[in-house]
Order: C-alpha cells, then sequence, then structure tokens
C-alpha cells in the first residue's frame, strides 16, 4: 500500500499524471512554505493583498497551490472587517470535462496575436519568375537583333552589310581612278603597253 509513495509523481496525497506536473507541485510547496513563514495573519488586510495577489498573477496551477488558498480564502472570510464581495474566488484555468474550449487564460486574452500576414501561394512566384524570364527573353533577343556586331540571329545581316559596304568603296574608288585615267588620257592599253617594255 504504500508503494505510492515510492513513485515520484506523488506529492503531499496526490499522484500526477507525469513527473513535470510533481515537480511543479513540490516548488509549490516550497512557496507556500515561503509564505506562511512570512505570512503576518494577525493582519487580515495584508494577508487579503497576498492572497489576491496569488491569484491575479496565477502563482499557483496545482492543487497543492489550489488547496493553500482555499485555506487562505477561508481565513479571510472568517476574519471581521472582510467581507466575502473584497475576497476572489480561486480561478480554475483547468477543464474538467474535456470539450473544446475558448482561451481561458487571462494572460492570452490582453496579449493580442499578431495579425496573419496574407500568404502568398507557392503559385504566385512562379507565374511572376516565368514573366521575368519571358521579358529578359525577348529583351536578349530585341538586343541580338538590333546589335551590329555579328551574333547567331543577325550574322547574315551583318555581313552582307560588310561586304555591301566593301563593294561601295571599291566601286567609289573604281570610278575616281578612272576619272583620273581620263584627266591624265591615259588608257588602259597604254599602261600594258607601257608595262611589257
Amino acid at each position: 500500500m504504500a508503494d505510492y509513495k515510492m513513485d515520484k509523481r506523488y506529492v503531499n496525497g496526490y499522484q500526477f499524471a507525469g513527473e513535470d506536473d510533481a515537480d511543479l507541485a513540490r516548488q509549490e510547496e516550497k512557496k507556500i512554505a515561503y509564505l506562511e513563514q512570512h505570512m503576518n495573519y494577525n493582519e487580515p488586510n495584508t494577508v487579503l493583498k497576498i492572497y489576491c495577489k496569488a491569484i491575479e498573477e496565477r502563482i499557483f496551477k496545482t492543487p497543492i497551490g489550489f488547496d493553500y488558498l482555499r485555506r487562505v480564502q477561508d481565513f479571510l472570510l472568517s476574519c471581521q472587517g472582510i467581507t466575502p464581495d473584497m475576497v476572489p474566488p480561486i480561478k480554475m484555468y483547468v477543464n474538467f470535462k474535456p470539450r473544446l474550449r475558448e482561451s481561458s487564460n487571462p494572460a492570452r486574452n490582453r496579449v493580442k496575436p499578431p495579425k496573419e500576414k496574407a500568404k502568398v501561394s507557392p503559385m504566385f512566384f512562379s507565374v511572376l519568375l516565368n514573366i521575368a524570364l519571358s521579358v529578359l527573353v525577348l529583351l536578349m533577343f530585341f538586343i541580338a537583333v538590333e546589335s551590329d556586331n555579328p551574333n547567331v540571329i543577325n550574322y547574315e545581316n551583318v555581313i552582307n552589310n560588310k561586304y555591301a559596304s566593301w563593294e561601295q568603296e571599291l566601286t567609289e574608288r573604281e570610278k575616281v581612278i578612272r576619272e583620273k585615267e581620263r584627266e591624265l588620257k591615259i588608257d588602259n592599253g597604254e599602261i600594258e603597253n607601257s608595262s611589257s617594255r
């Protein structure tokens, strides 16, 4: 029968579901011992302030702490000069019946969760990236077509233009040379005869 007292989950008459809860209860026992050493029960108003602060800040979370708060509550209700409406009830932040519960944590009520940012789907990024890449490809083709340097797209036009300009230069030079020959009255036949001598 006394085997349950050897269990690490056992604390002051309670057997907790896990060792973490039992450790929390042990810590609360230490808090209770500290408060009892410093509590002056001859001044009920001071006891009331400590009781209210313990409830407000949720110092106790296990049945060990709730038992202590209940004893202090009973003491306060028995004191003259303290009315029942001055002694707040012990707030329970645990649901005993399984159900979907609303937030019963006052700290959660005070702290507003950050607003959720509008989530952008991965498809949006994919479409945006495809559009950007398409624009870049079109820009590259435009640059390639308009460029004076030969490349895969415009090499034929560039080479034809280069040969056409060379042909035009040669034609102009030939024209200038013939005009000079006419001025000097040099005949092509005479040049050939003088070169053969």
